[in-house]
């Protein structure tokens, strides 16, 4: 027969048991609600605060290095590399001395989806990014550009004239060839652009939606300073560098590309 005390005993353990199994359910909660606001913190970053951060933090490095070592922390590059692509930064090398403590995130070396770049590098090297998406989607379609030609006698899935001696790929063409069209959006200002080609066929991102933005903000000292290549004013108010382009020049107050 059960005596009072053994029922109290009971319930009290009973009571022990139900109260550290809810302590445990709440702690649980808190941990998955706190991991859910970090992972949506990390996830809601600006990409824009992200590279101006990465850009600061390799600016930095570079000035210190060269200080330093006399030198510039790049890889080599020959001279058939095109200009917004050269001078890539050596991250590697700056973190193993000591000059990064980390390889930020937006780098591809950790993983990101762009290379760090020098450019203006004889006289104030200045660090810019390349971005790799706007590269990989040129890349894409320059293969959709060989594919359509090997199947239809070396012609070119060409749109309309443009500018002189280039021409919009007709990515309704081009898809044809077995892939879907490839869309670009502007790492300047969101605007998709259109990809161009030359008689060759050889694909570029046509940016001439961008310079002229740019150049409705411009004053004229730097209208006169960027005459020879209006790319130029791209550089001067972002981060990116204008890859995969062809040289501008002003025509008619509209941004033209010069093809090679």
């Amino acid at each position: 027969m059960m005596t009072n005390g053994s029922k109290s005993g009971r319930i009290t353990k009973s009571r022990s048991l139900v109260q550290r199994l809810l302590g445990m359910f709440l702690l649980m909660l808190l941990v998955m609600t706190t991991s859910g606001c970090l992972y949506q913190a990390q996830h809601n970053t600006d990409p824009k605060t992200a590279y101006r951060e990465s850009v600061n933090r390799i600016q930095s490095a570079i000035d210190a290095f060269q200080k330093d070592q006399g030198v510039l922390p790049i890889l080599n590059a020959d001279a058939d590399t095109p200009k917004y692509e050269k001078f890539r930064i050596d991250l590697p090398k700056l973190k193993q001395l000591g000059y990064l403590d980390d390889i930020p995130g937006t780098a591809f070396e950790n993983g990101g989806s762009a290379y760090f770049l020098v450019q203006n590098e004889e006289v104030e090297p200045t660090v810019k990014v390349m971005d790799l998406q706007t590269v990989q989607k040129v890349n894409d379609v320059q293969r959709m550009v060989k594919q359509y030609q090997s199947v239809h006698n070396q012609e070119l899935p060409a749109g309309e004239e443009l500018y002189p001696g280039l021409v919009e790929v007709d990515m309704k063409l081009a898809a044809q060839a077995g892939a879907p069209a490839v869309t670009l959006n502007s790492v300047y200002s969101g605007q998709e652009l259109p990809f161009i080609m030359d008689a060759e066929g050889t694909v570029y991102v046509d940016y001439a939606f961008d310079i002229m933005q740019a150049l409705e903000k411009a004053d004229d000292a730097s209208k006169d300073k960027f005459a020879s290549d209006l790319r130029e004013h791209l550089l001067a108010h972002s981060f990116f560098v204008p890859v995969k382009s062809l040289p501008y020049a002003l025509q008619n107050n509209t941004p033209v590309a010069q093809a090679d």
